[in-house]
């Protein structure tokens, strides 16, 4: 078994290859670290253009499908209960505006869960503790060289 540098486990390290392999743990780490705080952005990023979307179709529902939606209601209300047409009219814009609020509710759930999103603020606690636990590690063990000389190193993928 050697260690990351290629050198035998119970032999000591010089300075710089100590300093080589704590530079290539940081650098696997910081990778990793970043590829965590993309992921979590955009989830919370995702469920933005949700909601967002959500108020759209709310708004668009709204203005689009009031003019026909409207009258067809009321003639059919009319229809039905031989009612005045003014009551029906007023009874079709309530149908409407009741389907825009539910619209307008679902994008506000969505709304409030992307702000409740704290990625970046999970990140930042994840790099501490991995700070902390960085100062009392001990390197472990990599697999040996290659034979063209270039080391083989595990990364993780981004």
């Amino acid at each position: 078994m050697s260690a990351p540098d290629g050198s035998p486990v119970g032999a000591e390290r010089s300075v710089g290859q100590l300093f080589a392999s704590a530079t290539t743990e940081m650098s696997a780490l910081v990778h990793d670290e970043i590829a965590l705080a993309k992921a979590q952005l955009k989830r919370d990023v995702k469920r933005g253009a949700v909601s967002g979307g959500a108020f759209t179709v709310a708004g668009a529902v709204l203005v689009f499908s009031l003019p026909m939606l409207s009258f067809a209601l009321a003639y059919g209300i009319r229809t039905w209960t031989d009612w005045n047409l003014a009551i029906c009219f007023v009874l079709s814009f309530a149908a409407n505006v009741l389907v825009a609020a539910v619209l307008a509710l679902i994008g506000l759930v969505f709304a409030k869960k992307a702000k409740k999103g704290k990625g970046p603020q999970k990140v930042a606690a994840s790099v501490k503790e991995t700070a902390g636990v960085l100062q009392n590690a001990k390197p472990h063990p990599r697999p040996a060289p290659v034979e063209d000389g270039l080391e083989a190193v595990a990364r993780s993928s981004s």
